[in-house]
């Protein structure tokens, strides 16, 4: 049976949001970080791991996952230095490239779903790489949030859009005008070809 030690902070944004995004798992075998999670209280998101990993060793505050959970809440709060923590998570040599590269974007910026997947070598896969984020068990430690639409506006989150957003904003990343305005439009079209 595996040993996990997992921490639960709520970080602060700074900034001109100053405001809550709940509370922050981070759970961590000896190896490195392998999940962080956000969820509306302390208590459900200690139930929902232990729900979801019935078999590990759970160990409340201990470390790594104590200090993990510090600095993973530091950079939510807009420390500057990069957050380089060590990951034990399970992925296919696609995720760990995928990983790698949105890794590789500063803080501040954003890519596409297209820019990452032309730069891990599947120009095609866009959806591919979107897939990988919306599954992406460490998020803020491998920075999904920082991956858009080419489109326009923000994309999902496993979190919720309104945690990305909240994410990005602490960030100062500038975003493009949603993309809002062009979803009427496409809708008008669906409709039209569903009454034809």
């Amino acid at each position: 049976m595996e040993s996990l030690s997992f921490a639960i902070r709520e970080p602060l944004l700074g900034g001109r949001l100053g405001g809550r995004l709940g509370a922050l798992l981070v759970a961590a075998s000896p190896r490195g970080v392998s999940h962080v999670r956000f969820g509306e209280s302390r208590e459900a998101l200690e139930a929902e791991l232990r729900r979801d990993l019935p078999y590990a060793r759970l160990v409340a505050d201990g470390d790594p996952a104590s200090s993990y959970a510090q600095k993973v809440a530091a950079a939510i709060e807009g420390a500057p230095e990069a957050l380089e923590l060590p990951l034990d998570v399970p992925a296919s040599r696609f995720q760990r490239r995928v990983f790698e590269a949105l890794c590789a974007i500063p803080r501040g910026e954003t890519r596409s779903y297209a820019e990452i997947a032309a730069a891990v070598g599947s120009p095609a896969g866009a959806r591919a790489v979107a897939r990988v984020c919306a599954t992406n068990p460490v998020p803020v430690v491998v920075p999904c949030h920082r991956v858009v639409p080419r489109s326009g506006g923000i994309g999902g989150y496993l979190g919720g859009a309104w945690r990305k957003r909240a994410l990005l904003d602490a960030e100062a990343v500038p975003l493009a005008p949603l993309a809002r305005e062009a979803q009427p439009a496409q809708e008008e079209r669906a409709v039209r070809v569903r009454t034809r």
